[in-house]
C-alpha cells in the first residue's frame, strides 16, 4: 500500500510524519536536530530513502545533513560553500556597496533522476550544486556574474535564493527566484543566466517595471506543462504561459494578493493554491481567518477553503516553503504555520485536519509519495 511522508522543518528541529494512503492516522518522528533551525528538509524524487536537511544555529553556523533511510538516521555532509569568480559587491538596503557573504542555505532541490545530485540556494543569493550526495559543493558562478548582480538588494528576510525549479523535461533549464532581485532562468545548466521578469511591477523601486529588482516570494509549475508557471510575489499573484518570458496578474477576487507559498495540484495543472495574508507589515490572515484559496481556472477566480481551519482569532503565517502537494489519486495538500500546526487535506483542499499541533514555528513542509 502506498503512503506519504511529510517532512517538516521548524525553528527548533525537524519532524517526519508518515501515513498510509488514507492519510487519517499519522506517525510522528522527531524532533531531529532539536534546537537547530531547519530551513529546509526535502527528499530525493529518485530515491525515497534519501533526504537532505539544511540546519543552522547562531552558535554553530550552517550544516547540511543527509539520511539514506527515510530519516531514521542522519549523517553530516559537506559544509563548504565558497563563492567563486565574482568580486563585485551587491547593494545593501541603503544602496551602499556590500560584499557577498555566505549566511545560510535556504532551499535544497534534489535532482529528479539522480539521488546524488542536489542544488542549494543560499544567502547571499547564489546557486550551488553537489554531485556526490552533498559531500562537496560547487557554485554555479555565472548567476552572480550576471550584469545586474551589483544592483541586487536584500528583501526583509535577507538576499536569499529561496526557490529552485528544474524543468522535468529539460534538466538544463532551471529557474531560480531571489529576494529581492526576481526570477532568473538558465537553458544551459547554469553556464549563462538571464532575468525573466517582464510584466512584473513593484512599487518602491526606482523603475516599477524594471527587469530586475522585484521581490518574488515563490514560483511553481506542473511537471506536465513546464512552460506554464505561477508566482506569489510581494503583492500580486502572477502567471506565465511562456516559461517566464512574460507575466500577467491573476490575483482576481483574492481578499489580499500578498502571501508567500503557491502550489499546483498534482493532477490538474490549472488548479493552484495560495494562502493570503493581510499585508507586508501584518503577516497574518485577513480578518483572523485561516483560509487557503484555490483556483481551478489557472487564476483570477478563487474560492476560499475553510472547512476544518480556524475561522476566528487566528494570527499565524505560512512561509514560502511551508506548503506542499502529494501525488496520490486523491491529491493531498499540506501546509504548516508559524504557530506550529501542520494541516493536511486528503481531498484537494475541500476539508482540512491538523496532523500535529504545538510544534515550533514551521519553516518548511515537503511531501514524498511513497511506493
Amino acid at each position: 500500500m502506498s503512503g506519504v511522508r511529510v517532512l517538516v522543518g521548524t525553528r527548533k528541529g525537524a519532524f517526519v510524519l508518515t501515513s498510509d494512503e488514507r492519510r487519517e492516522r499519522w506517525d510522528v518522528q522527531g524532533p531531529e536536530f532539536g534546537g537547530w533551525e531547519i530551513y529546509h528538509l526535502k527528499g530525493s524524487p529518485a530515491d525515497p530513502d534519501r533526504l537532505y536537511a539544511s540546519q543552522d544555529t547562531g552558535w554553530f553556523g550552517q550544516l547540511i545533513q543527509r539520511s539514506d533511510d527515510g530519516g531514521r538516521t542522519w549523517e553530516p555532509m559537506g559544509n563548504e560553500f565558497r563563492y567563486e569568480g565574482v568580486s563585485r559587491n551587491h547593494q545593501w538596503y541603503d544602496g551602499t556597496p556590500h560584499p557577498w557573504e555566505f549566511a545560510r542555505v535556504w532551499h535544497l532541490e534534489p535532482s529528479s533522476t539522480d539521488p546524488d545530485t542536489v542544488y542549494a540556494g543560499v544567502e547571499d543569493a547564489a546557486l550551488f550544486r553537489s554531485v556526490d550526495g552533498a559531500k562537496t559543493w560547487q557554485e554555479l558562478p555565472a548567476l552572480r556574474d550576471h550584469d545586474s548582480a551589483p544592483s541586487w538588494q536584500p528583501g526583509a528576510g535577507g538576499m536569499c535564493l529561496h526557490t529552485i525549479v528544474v524543468d522535468p523535461n529539460n534538466p538544463e533549464r532551471i529557474f531560480v527566484a531571489i529576494s529581492a532581485a526576481g526570477v532568473f532562468r538558465t537553458d544551459d545548466a547554469g553556464k549563462t543566466w538571464r532575468p525573466v521578469n517582464r510584466g512584473l511591477q513593484s512599487e518602491g523601486i526606482p523603475d516599477s517595471e524594471a527587469e530586475v529588482g522585484h521581490c518574488v516570494h515563490r514560483i511553481a509549475m506542473h511537471r506536465s506543462r513546464p512552460e506554464v508557471m505561477f508566482m506569489q510575489k510581494h503583492w500580486d499573484v502572477m502567471r506565465s504561459d511562456d516559461a517566464g518570458e512574460s507575466w500577467r496578474e491573476i490575483s482576481g477576487n483574492l481578499p489580499s494578493d500578498f502571501g508567500f507559498p503557491i502550489e499546483v495540484h498534482a493532477h490538474e495543472p490549472e488548479t493552484i493554491y495560495v494562502v493570503p495574508i493581510k499585508s507586508d507589515s501584518e503577516h497574518f490572515p485577513p480578518d483572523g481567518k485561516l483560509r487557503v484559496y484555490r483556483s481551478r481556472t489557472g487564476g483570477n477566480e478563487w474560492e476560499a477553503l475553510t472547512k476544518g481551519l480556524p475561522q476566528k482569532d487566528c494570527y499565524v503565517n505560512v512561509l514560502r516553503d511551508a506548503m506542499s502537494i502529494d501525488s496520490l489519486d486523491s491529491c493531498g495538500v499540506y501546509f504548516g504555520t508559524t504557530g506550529g500546526q501542520v494541516y493536511a487535506s486528503a481531498d484537494a483542499g475541500d476539508t482540512w485536519a491538523p496532523i500535529v499541533r504545538d510544534l515550533p514555528a514551521v519553516m518548511s513542509v515537503e511531501v514524498q509519495t511513497l511506493p
